[in-house]
Parts: structure tokens; C-alpha cells; sequence
């Protein structure tokens, strides 16, 4: 494969959050292996520069009768996987804030313990991971600094990482999470790991 295996990924996504999780369980090694992609939707400013690069965000808000679906059928996959889960009740997340606080972590090496400790907090917790007190407990517990992790989302270097990471699912045709990529490959959903696993047993990058 001419580009490493990808997976978009988002806080804000409890299937994401479960897909992650059965991927890891299943292939403890793919932290190490596979590049994981932040994708959240982007502030008018992330947003304007995107169209300065010939790029946009494709992911478009879902009915109520979907979203309606999507809480019951998580709530089944909970269920049937034995995991604990508690839903938020926070209406006013700013995602960018956990997401660009990744990318500071995946620059210091601290990526994956950054994921682990926010999706804890978030969706076995059900806490608000944009405040600036669970995002302190959270660079605490991945090990860096967590002024460095609250002040992330106004970091220049870090808005310009954010739009490389935007536009690389533009160019992916990301247009919702969980979504895998294994060479020519493309799988969306927590339904298609195993066609993802089977890509990159095929392709020789897991046995």
C-alpha cells in the first residue's frame, strides 16, 4: 500500500468510540500500525481556510429519525459488547478543543494515551472533555502538560495541523466516522472492521 493504513476518528462519536475500541481488542498492535485522523466539524475559521485549500468538510448533519436510531442502536452494541457506558448530558461541547488537545499529545508522543484517557472520560464517564478541568485531568493522565493541552485549540501550529487533518478526509472522502482505509480500500462503520482487518491481512501489514 502506497499510504499506511488510516482511521478517521471522534470524540464526538460513540460508534467511533466503540469501533476503536473492538479494533484494538482484536489487534492490540494498531495504535503502532495504523495513522489515526481527528475529524470533528470545523469552526468558521478552520472551515474558511479549508476553502482557501480547495478543500470542505463532507459530513452533513442526520435526521431526527436517524440520530434517534443511531442512541438505540448504540445502546444495544453497548450491551452486546459488556461495556460500561454513560450517555453525556452536555449540549455545548467544543470539539475542537479535545481534538486539536490530540494532536498537541500525538506531536508529543502521547497520542494514543490522550484517546484512551478522553474516551473514558467521555463516554464511560459522560463528562464534558471541552472543559478546561476534564481536559486538564485528561493531559494529566495521557502525561503532558495540561496548560499546553488547554491552550491547544488557539495554537497556530496546531489550527494549521487541524486543517491538514480536515483536508486529508476531504481528500479521503471522509464523509462520517469510523471510517478505515487499507490502500484502495474504504470502510465506513463499526459493521465493516472485520472487511478492514481482512484488507490489512491481505495486504500483509497484520497477520
Amino acid at each position: 500500500m502506497r499510504k499506511p493504513p488510516r482511521l478517521y476518528f471522534s470524540f464526538r462519536s460513540p460508534r467511533s468510540w466503540l469501533a476503536v475500541r473492538q479494533l484494538t481488542e482484536r489487534w492490540p498492535e494498531a495504535p503502532d500500525t495504523i495513522t489515526f485522523v481527528p475529524h470533528w466539524v470545523p469552526d468558521d475559521g478552520l472551515r474558511a481556510v479549508l476553502a482557501e485549500a480547495d478543500s470542505e468538510f463532507l459530513d452533513t448533519p442526520i435526521s431526527r429519525a436517524k440520530h434517534e436510531y443511531l442512541l438505540a442502536d448504540t445502546n444495544r452494541l453497548v450491551h452486546r459488547f459488556g461495556y460500561r457506558m454513560v450517555w453525556p448530558a452536555d449540549m455545548d461541547v467544543d470539539w475542537a478543543v479535545p481534538h486539536l488537545a490530540w494532536l498537541h499529545a500525538q506531536q508529543q508522543g502521547r497520542g494514543w494515551a490522550f484517546y484512551q484517557a478522553a474516551v473514558r472520560a467521555r463516554w464511560e464517564h459522560g463528562e464534558n472533555i471541552s472543559d478546561p478541568a476534564v481536559l486538564a485531568g485528561i493531559a494529566t493522565e495521557a502525561g503532558i502538560d495540561p496548560a499546553e493541552a488547554r491552550a491547544a485549540a488557539t495554537d497556530p501550529t496546531l489550527r494549521e495541523a487541524a486543517v491538514r487533518a480536515l483536508a486529508s478526509a476531504y481528500d479521503d472522502d471522509v464523509f462520517a466516522v469510523p471510517y478505515f482505509i487499507a490502500g484502495r480500500h474504504r470502510f465506513w462503520g463499526l459493521e465493516r472492521l472485520d472487511g478492514f482487518l481482512d484488507a490489512l491481512t491481505t495486504a500483509g501489514v497484520r497477520r
